[in-house]
């Protein structure tokens, strides 16, 4: 379903640019590369067909790529989760959200449009949507900020948040930072009380409230959004309290270490599934959602549809309480059996 607000500005969609191979993709991009030469030549002078070739190529290529994908390491989880091709928020609201209305400011301070959201329908039903956008270009990462909120983009998450709890709204987010914006103006707004409040407001809705890491869930940057009655995840996303990077800088002064601290960070969807952090895992196609675009927004329409519906008959007093107890019960175990 198509989004009757696709021609607003701020949901430009991503680029379909030329295809990026990750490091660990090397084989599959030079099977694809001799696939895309043959198909190039189609019939020589010989009349010999290629066509036998090229099947056998592409049965390879396939064959390599569910390969790869069946055993991704958490650093290489991580490089599909930034990927630069992989679908943004924008592109969920374009393709889920029927007649969206953007709505921003939050009444203090400006506009910041690394948090995007506003009200539309999905599936029939209202719902208000959140969303971290990084930008699909140059231009589009800095108006952006790279996905990285000040401020500003967590108070007018509080505000949507709080609009839609007055009438009964069932909110929807869509998590893809690095973190939160680092920055000294940042700091002096009152980074850390911001991201507080919009994490406070999250557990105080008595709406239904579902998160979907679609690609990095970085920090407070992203719990300040994600503080909800589920918590889902895209197959290849990874959520943590630290980028990989930041966490190998402070225990080994390396950041070229970021491989090992990924490893031991138990940042990816398998891993905090089974920690009970988040509640279910939304697959992907095989090479990842930038391979398969359509395919994985109808995955996440899918799985939405599932955790929103779970919620509709339930009270409000009964919604606050399975989203504060979920999240008071992280990290508790409970006393042995005597």
């Amino acid at each position: 379903m198509l989004g009757n607000g696709q021609n607003h500005p701020l949901l430009v969609p991503s680029s379909k640019a030329m295809r990026t191979y990750l490091d660990f993709e090397k084989p599959i991009a030079e099977l694809e590369s001799k696939i895309a030469e043959l198909s190039a030549l189609g019939e020589g002078e010989s009349g010999v067909s290629i066509n036998d070739e090229l099947a056998k190529l592409r049965e390879k290529a396939q064959t390599a790529l569910q390969e790869t994908y069946k055993s991704l390491d958490p650093w290489q989880k991580t490089q599909v989760a930034r990927h630069p091709a992989r679908p943004h928020s924008v592109d969920y609201i374009r393709e889920l959200i029927a007649d969206f209305t953007p709505l921003g400011g939050d009444r203090y301070f400006g506009e910041d449009l690394a948090i995007i959201g506003g009200l539309g329908q999905f599936n029939g039903r209202t719902v208000m949507v959140l969303g971290h956008e990084k930008g699909a270009d140059t231009q589009g990462r800095l108006r952006h900020n790279f996905g990285m909120a000040k401020p500003e983009g967590y108070r007018k998450a509080v505000r949507l948040m709080e609009l839609a709890d007055r009438f009964g709204i069932p909110v929807v987010s869509l998590v893809d930072t690095a973190g939160a914006y680092p920055g000294i103006e940042a700091e002096e707004r009152g980074q850390a009380e911001a991201i507080a409040r919009s994490t406070d407001c999250c557990l105080s809705l008595s709406v239904p409230m579902i998160a979907v890491v679609i690609g990095e869930g970085g920090s407070g940057g992203a719990i300040a959004i994600a503080a909800a009655n589920r918590v889902l995840m895209l197959e290849h996303s990874i959520y943590s309290v630290i980028s990989p990077e930041g966490a190998a800088s402070i225990l080994w002064r390396d950041s070229s270490k970021a491989r090992d601290a990924a490893t031991n960070m138990k940042i990816t969807a398998q891993d905090l599934l089974q920690l009970g952090v988040i509640d279910q895992i939304i697959p992907e196609p095989v090479g990842g959602a930038h391979r398969e675009r359509e395919a994985a927004i109808r995955n996440v329409s899918d799985a939405l549809e599932r955790a929103l519906s779970e919620f509709e008959s339930q009270e409000g007093q009964a919604i606050k309480k399975q989203r504060q107890d979920k999240f008071l019960a992280i990290g508790r175990t409970l006393p042995a059996a005597r």
